[in-house]
């Protein structure tokens, strides 16, 4: 992408899990036009706003983090309110950026967008071969329609050497991660109800499903660390390991775990000895889902994985912010 530290970068949702993972590795790296504005100051939902934003800064690169999120119970109850919001940030962002001859865009996808039984581990070409998972279904179409849309801007406009590049992170957890119980992921879920349930001497807690569904998890932060690398790969290359159809690439650990071994470290990170009652009546989402990351390796790099470290660090980050993570929703 030929991105320099003197590069004019717009990471969009810059104070969420992902965003506020790749921003502090930038500036730790040195990167000096980081171009940051809170949502209260830019609606992407308004698309002349957002235009108007980009003449104005005019960044080189564009990186697409921010989305509205959530678990099983948030999107099972806002599908409506998943899909709406998620397509039109992306379609804001992108169309506005063609328009004003933006040419490099990094798109942050979901691997929840791969068919819900998929063969594993998922590959990039596994893509709309089979139904999604109906839990979620809502915000997968979203990302699916922003990841085509650059790759469909990339193929119409390649005489504009347009330069937008998808990639597909697994199940992610770490640092400024939302605890809320409605809208949280599994991770920051159970840290928040093993903590309260150590806390409040209870000796139980309860999670939903069975336990079994398997997840590859990553830290946002081993996840900005691959998105800096693929931002410093040469166009030719990057697109010379992708299909025409397929210019999206996973990013996953290699690694898999169910929910009851993640339950498990987090017990024993917290310091929790009660019991862990699984409620069967409520849904597993997908029931395994490892990203195919051969690709990315092929590419060059590799991850510094090491599951048990980042969970502890995340709930440091838990302890630290804990007076602010305890005005959520109870």
């Amino acid at each position: 992408m030929n991105i320099n530290k003197n590069s004019k970068i717009f990471i969009t949702g810059h104070n969420g899990l992902v965003g506020s993972s790749i921003c502090r590795l930038l500036k730790k790296k040195k990167y000096k036009n980081l171009v940051l504005v809170s949502k209260d100051k830019l609606n992407l939902l308004n698309k002349s706003k957002v235009l108007s934003f980009l003449k104005k800064n005019k960044p080189e690169l564009i990186i697409c983090c921010a989305a509205k999120v959530g678990g099983i119970l948030s999107n099972n109850k806002y599908p409506a309110d998943y899909l709406y919001q998620n397509l039109l940030m992306e379609l804001n962002i992108i169309h506005s950026a063609y328009e004003i001859g933006i040419k490099k865009i990094i798109f942050l996808a979901s691997s929840c967008i791969y068919p819900k039984l998929s063969k594993q581990p998922i590959k990039e070409n596994y893509l709309l071969t089979g139904p999604l998972e109906k839990t979620n279904e809502g915000y997968a179409l979203a990302k699916i329609i922003g990841l085509k849309m650059c790759e469909y801007y990339y193929k119409q406009y390649y005489d504009k050497e347009l330069d937008y590049r998808c990639i597909m992170p697994t199940n992610l957890f770490g640092k400024n991660d939302n605890y809320d119980l409605e809208n949280s992921h599994v991770i920051p879920a159970l840290i928040r109800k093993i903590h309260n349930a150590k806390m409040n001497k209870s000796n139980t807690v309860i999670v939903w499903g069975t336990g079994n569904a398997k997840r590859d998890f990553l830290s946002s932060d081993e996840l900005a660390k691959a998105i800096l690398f693929i931002m410093k790969i040469d166009k030719n290359l990057y697109y010379s390991k992708n299909e025409l159809d397929n210019l999206h690439i996973n990013i996953g650990s290699g690694n898999e775990y169910s929910i009851k071994e993640i339950t498990k470290i987090l017990m024993k990170i917290i310091g929790f000895k009660g019991k862990i009652i699984y409620d069967k009546t409520k849904p597993d989402g997908t029931p395994r889902k490892i990203l195919d990351c051969k690709k990315l390796k092929k590419l060059g790099f590799k991850f510094n994985h090491n599951i048990f470290a980042s969970l502890k660090d995340t709930y440091n980050d838990f302890l630290i912010n804990e007076k602010n993570i305890n005005n959520y929703n109870k």
